[in-house]
């Protein structure tokens, strides 16, 4: 970063120091091929689990390192993000899954499944969205019939981020269909499970080389053992961590914001028109100024909601503030980057442009713009 941030300590940038060399070595140079591919390998993985850049807030006694510090999760994600890197999944796993697996589940269950995660020799999903169900959460029709030692599991879900990779997923299915919420429970599935099988790598307008699969559940047997958290309380559970989920995403975009800001300050004293770098006109030079303020403003937002996170009192309504402001800005950043760029901003092998493709959809996962909205609403008595 180019400023310094006040809520870190010496031990942070000592790990942000080892992020970014992992970064460089690990992720850059496979960058390209992992854009065309549509999937990262899973080398990548276990090599950042053995550099202990996964899970952080994993137990010791299940193989992590058993830190609760949301700034170490924070510097993983910048670190990618300012290295324009999209297709490594690990915040979905760290920051939104493996939260369940380690806040639901039961000791078996941990001790199965936990250390693999820390290793990256698991990879996990979340599968929430359905081809008719998005952000209506209470709408979806996927189905787990409870048959005594095991439920038969029915549906199909999309947009699943590491749909492809993933070897746990936690479904996201209705096991009492007059319950309203109350009959939503979570199901972990297994590669490998008879029934389930992933439909087509999706293409997406950015961030291609993250792989984001549909999903088919057709009578897939799953044992009782792998339900997570009691049945009936998944739409709860869902509930609970989706402000760390939203606080993770508004962290990547003030990232984003900050990468599109140096990016253009880059250009802006290289490329020169009428004699002189074009950012000597004044134009630009408020354009710049505009996004140097509010990128500091985002971030400054962003690293205050994490201090909070870290000490238990961020709220839903919070994160839902740092979620719709700081993503809608670093859209709009990524706009203006386009155009300062003029028609190298169109071009796919600037960074400008990978910027504006990758950074659309923040504002639609995880809760798009318009909900966030409506709870920030909701909590204003309007």
């Amino acid at each position: 970063m180019s400023t310094t941030r006040e809520i870190f300590e010496p031990e942070h940038e000592a790990f942000r120091d080892s992020v970014r060399a992992f970064v460089e070595r690990e992720m850059v140079p496979h960058n390209e091929q992992w854009e065309k591919d549509g999937v990262v390998s899973r080398e990548v993985w276990q090599k950042a689990g053995a550099q202990g850049l996964l899970c952080f807030d994993v137990p010791e006694e299940y193989g992590g390192p058993g830190v609760s510090d949301f700034r170490y999760n924070m510097i993983v994600s910048e670190e990618q993000t300012h290295a324009g890197i999209a297709g490594p999944g690990f915040s979905v796993h760290t920051d939104i899954i493996v939260p369940y697996l380690i806040t639901l589940g039961t000791d078996e269950q941990k001790q199965r499944w936990l250390p693999g995660c820390v290793s990256g020799d698991l990879i996990t999903a979340i599968a929430m969205t359905e081809p008719g169900a998005g952000s209506d959460l209470q709408g979806i029709r996927t189905n787990a019939v409870d048959k005594g030692d095991h439920y038969v599991l029915n549906g199909s879900k999309t947009f699943i981020s590491n749909g492809i990779l993933s070897d746990l997923v936690i479904v996201v299915a209705r096991t009492d269909p007059d319950a309203g919420h109350q009959g939503i429970s979570l199901l972990v599935v297994e590669r490998g499970m008879e029934g389930f099988s992933r439909g087509r790598n999706l293409e997406k307008v950015g961030m291609h080389a993250q792989d984001t699969a549909e999903l088919v559940f057709e009578d897939v047997q799953v044992p009782k053992e792998n339900l997570l958290g009691p049945e009936g309380s998944g739409f709860i559970s869902l509930m609970q961590n989706l402000p760390q989920e939203r606080l993770i995403i508004a962290a990547q975009a003030a990232a984003g914001c900050q990468a599109i800001l140096d990016m253009c300050l880059k250009y802006a004293k290289e490329r020169e028109a009428f004699g002189r770098p074009i950012g000597k006109f004044q134009h630009n030079r408020f354009l710049l100024a505009e996004m140097a303020t509010e990128t500091k403003i985002a971030q400054t937002f962003v690293d205050d909601c994490v201090v909070k996170h870290n000490k238990g009192e961020l709220d839903s309504v919070g994160a839902s503030m740092a979620k719709w402001w700081v993503t809608e800005l670093q859209v709009k950043m990524a706009s203006q980057a386009v155009q300062l760029h003029g028609g190298y901003g169109y071009m796919l092998e600037y960074p400008a442009a990978k910027a504006f493709i990758d950074s659309r959809i923040s504002t639609i996962y995880g809760g798009t713009t318009e909900i966030q909205k409506e709870i920030i609403g909701r909590s204003l008595g309007i």
